[in-house]
């Protein structure tokens, strides 16, 4: 890890006021709170992983606190060390929970439906397929 001085108190950050222009205040080891015009105080980490340097979101000011932020920082410091990257690893998480909502019994029964179309099911078949969907979104809450 990097060491930039320790110079952030919970203090501190309550007194930081916005100015015209963004600017970052630094705490340890990468951790810097970037202060936004609107006031804004947004955690992010700095850091290294495989050659490149990328910033890690950690969320916002009072809702992270200085501990939490920097318990935080340890964690992804922890895993860079075992080879990982924190941020790709949030965008996949992101990715699977996304994919994991999209994925509903509906979408899954409109997609066997049509598979048996292409298969070339019997009208009746269909038919009846289509009559079961109705019947269970009709019924869903």
């Amino acid at each position: 890890m990097e060491s930039w001085p320790i110079i952030l108190t919970a203090i501190k950050i309550q007194g930081l006021k916005p100015a015209a222009k963004p600017y970052k205040v630094p705490d340890a080891d990468g951790l810097f709170l970037p202060v936004q015009p609107s006031g804004a105080l947004l955690w992010r980490y700095r850091y290294k992983a495989h050659g490149t340097e990328r910033k890690l979101s950690l969320g916002s000011f009072p809702e992270v606190s200085l501990a939490q932020a920097r318990k935080k920082r340890d964690l992804a410091y922890c895993e860079i060390e075992d080879g990982g990257d924190p941020v790709e690893e949030k965008r996949q998480r992101k990715l699977k929970a996304a994919i994991a909502a999209q994925t509903t019994f509906q979408l899954v029964a409109e997609e066997y439906i049509q598979k048996m179309e292409l298969e070339g099911r019997s009208p009746a078949t269909l038919k009846k397929a289509r009559w079961f969907l109705e019947l269970l979104d009709r019924a869903a809450p």
